[in-house]
């Protein structure tokens, strides 16, 4: 059987009968296919290898010895071993490459960032030290400002044109009031209602646009005002009708006339709106004393019948409205009328106005009494049910300050006591907010006054000790001490004799002098009124 033909190459060794291998007849042909078939780089000994060049002959042993040291068999490998040998290499290569650009990337933002921050930081040490005046700057504005605020405080101590004409007119006014009534309640009391009548025809509608215009409308649904009311109708309109007289008495000499002491009523002659709520709740009793008590019997006949019928109606009759069950029980039902009305009206129908902030009488009450026992009471109830409570309280209230209502009607000095009393009340209120409200806020603004001296001082002595150094920062600081005490301006002052002290040279409330000198800019001495009105026109030649 003849063996198939191969191609052979240079570094293939022609096969010959010697280096031939015989068929084995027990082993299948199928075996040796592939060997014949398949070309492999199996080893081959020096003889049996044909090779062109004599040279690679020679060297071939040490060749296949260092192949076979360093490679394993190539039958061996599988082609993921091959290209992972390529692949590795250039994997590693592109890490280090990619982690060089970060680490460069990072180092330049850092550069970056700290270029940029010691740039800001440089231009905010230039603006600060740009904008930071220096020492005299600081003196010059400290100085500016304290004239300011002497001559604002003169001005509010001496200067007339601070009270308004205004304010004088009711100063006026008020003091006219109380002169024309008390010679009227004393010569002529029939004429009182008269005087009442035309007050209260000027009064309301003032009140009524003051009150509207700053929003407390809400105010003018007050029992006082529904009190004022009654009377105008009783005095002029119904004049003997005995109910509606006993139920407008009861009204005015006690929940009107309390509330002088409950709503804080003071006689401020110069605030209109105080003398107003003054007039509104002592006017009627003032005017209802006269013509119980005062006017002749005769003139009340005819004039008011219904007020004699029931001061001469013995008790018992039908007429004698003047007991203490009548009093409640006829006070009672315009009370009422009048609480349905409000709590309707402007309780329900206002009441996102009232939320939003609209002040009304249980609003103001609910906060003034918020601290005491019975506003505790009050605004510890749910909120459904502190209206309903406060409505509760006041009728009671209302009833306890009618009770003694009798007695004030048939005794003549019981009433004028009484009257007395409230009056002498609202008196104290007044003075109290003349002494204490004026007095407390001149005192603040005088302390106001002192502290922001000494932040200026402190500020600027600062500035000037840490200036400059050497001798001439010592007597920059002596000059700042000596101007803040008070020396420098003495030694001007004593130096300019014709145009006097002028707006610099007025003195600190650190300074050792007298008060008044301190406040106007004078000099008080022992030369009297004199010196002083010298003075006082020095200063304003220098200004």
């Amino acid at each position: 059987m003849a063996e198939p033909e191969v191609a052979s190459t240079d570094s293939e060794a022609v096969p010959t009968p010697e280096n031939s291998t015989p068929l084995d007849d027990a082993s299948p042909l199928e075996e040796h296919v592939p060997s014949i078939d398949t070309p492999t780089l199996a080893p081959t000994s020096p003889e049996s290898r044909l090779s062109r060049n004599p040279s690679f002959s020679g060297s071939s042993s040490t060749y296949q010895e260092d192949w076979d040291s360093n490679f394993p068999p190539l039958d061996r490998l599988t082609v993921l071993e091959l290209l992972d040998n390529f692949t590795l290499p250039q994997q590693l290569e592109k890490l280090q490459k990619g982690i060089s650009a970060q680490t460069e990337k990072v180092r330049k933002s850092r550069e970056a960032f700290n270029t940029k921050s010691r740039q800001a930081r440089e231009r905010m040490v230039d603006e600060w030290r740009r904008r930071v005046p220096s020492a005299e700057e600081q003196l010059d504005r400290y100085r500016k400002r304290m004239r300011n605020s002497v001559d604002k405080l003169g001005k509010r101590w001496n200067d007339t044109k601070a009270i308004t004409l205004r304010e004088k007119i009711s100063f006026i006014f008020g003091v006219m009031n109380i002169f024309v009534s008390g010679y009227l309640i004393g010569g002529w009391p029939e004429y009182m209602h008269w005087w009442y009548t035309i007050q209260i025809l000027y009064f309301m509608p003032i009140r009524f646009y003051t009150y509207h215009k700053r929003g407390y409308h809400y105010f003018l649904a007050d029992l006082c005002y529904f009190v004022n009311f009654l009377l105008l109708l009783s005095v002029w309109v119904f004049p003997k009708s005995k109910r509606l007289f006993t139920a407008v008495y009861c009204l005015a000499f006690g929940n009107n006339a309390v509330a002088i002491i409950m709503w804080r009523n003071s006689l401020v002659f110069h605030s209109f709106d105080k003398v107003t709520s003054l007039f509104i709740h002592i006017m009627p009793c003032a005017t209802l004393h006269c013509i119980v008590h005062l006017i002749s019997p005769e003139h009340q006949a005819s004039r008011f019948p219904a007020i004699y019928t029931i001061k001469h109606s013995p008790a018992g009759s039908p007429t004698a409205y003047a007991n203490v069950l009548s009093m409640l029980a006829w006070s009672t039902i315009p009370y009422a009328i009048w609480q349905l009305s409000y709590y309707f009206f402007i309780t329900v129908r206002r009441r996102d106005k009232i939320a939003a902030g609209r002040p009304t009488s249980f609003t103001w009450l609910r906060q003034s009494y918020s601290k005491v026992w019975i506003g505790k009471f009050v605004l510890g109830l749910p909120e459904a049910l502190q209206e309903p409570a406060f409505m509760f309280i006041q009728y009671a209230y209302a009833v306890l300050t009618m009770l003694p209502c009798s007695l004030w009607f048939y005794y003549r000095w019981a009433s004028a006591g009484f009257l007395g009393v409230v009056f002498v009340w609202s008196v104290y209120n007044g003075a109290t907010y003349y002494i204490d409200v004026f007095g407390k806020r001149f005192q603040k603004e005088l302390e106001a006054m002192r502290k922001e001296v000494e932040r200026w001082q402190g500020e600027h002595e600062g500035l000037v000790g840490s200036g400059g150094g050497g001798d001439h920062g010592e007597e920059k600081k002596v000059g700042l001490g000596e101007g803040i005490s008070g020396k420098v301006l003495d030694e001007r002052r004593e130096g300019d004799e014709d145009g006097g002290s002028g707006l610099d040279n007025i003195p600190l409330l650190n300074d050792e002098r007298p008060a008044a000198a301190m406040v106007t800019g004078l000099e008080v001495g022992d030369g009297g009124a004199r010196d002083v009105a010298r003075e006082r026109r020095q200063g304003r030649g220098g200004v």
